[in-house]
């Protein structure tokens, strides 16, 4: 199983999945893709070196259960309504020591409704529900739920966003920063325990909302009167 320089990203064909696989493949990192079909993998990685206009970028593409197999810091960005399905197909591909990021959100959307209201989740967040879907020891963190896909595709500009961070364990919440950091204009922000995620996700449909009145697409959210790095 490979180590933490590089990164797996599940469902990394979708809007924000490649789109967080696009800014950490120009920012020199390893990515690697995951999609059920690896097929789609493969084309969402050769996009991303079409765009970078380098052979050298550092993708790789895989099946969704390859990638869980083979990869230890992972990130689940799939649409809410597959989450749960997804989380079963590869429960028996997770090792112990891994980490997943989950960037869900619960949108009203899944259900056909409002893009600017949540669903309520037994649990109390999406965040919440991929830890009891996946092995206990399998350590969950929240993060970039607020990072609208637009911004992220957009590499000619900055991400104006900071992306709160929440996790169970510090440790857990700082092994995210440097990929937070990689991102440029994204500001680390310790968002505590992982049982905080369900007030970040709930901002998703804020910014959804804010982007609709005012025309706009790439609304993101910064925290004031903290230090520079996000640090306590």
């Amino acid at each position: 199983m490979n180590t933490d320089d590089s990164i797996g990203i599940i469902g990394g064909t979708g809007a924000q999945g490649w789109g967080l696989a696009l800014r950490w493949a120009a920012a020199g990192k390893k990515v690697r893709i995951g999609s059920r079909l690896k097929e789609r993998a493969q084309e969402g990685a050769q996009k991303i070196r079409d765009i970078l206009g380098t052979k050298s970028a550092e993708i790789e593409a895989f099946s969704n259960t390859e990638l869980v197999a083979t990869t230890s810091l992972l990130v689940l960005a799939v649409p809410f309504a597959v989450q749960i399905p997804t989380l079963t197909a590869l429960r028996h591909s997770f090792r112990s020591g891994q980490m997943l990021i989950d960037c869900t959100v619960p949108l009203e959307t899944t259900v056909g409704g409002s893009a600017v209201r949540l669903l309520g989740v037994w649990e109390g967040s999406a965040a919440e529900q991929t830890a009891r879907h996946v092995p206990a020891n399998i350590a969950v963190a929240a993060a970039f739920q607020n990072i609208s896909a637009d911004a992220l595709r957009n590499i000619a500009s900055l991400v104006e966003c900071d992306v709160l961070v929440c996790a169970d364990a510090g440790d857990n919440r700082e092994r995210v920063r440097p990929w937070v950091e990689a991102i440029p204009g994204c500001r680390y922000v310790d968002g505590g325990r992982l049982e905080n995620a369900r007030l970040v996700e709930s901002l998703t449909a804020l910014l959804i909302g804010l982007n609709r009145r005012y025309k706009m697409k790439d609304a993101g959210i910064r925290i004031t009167d903290l230090p520079e790095s996000g640090r306590l």
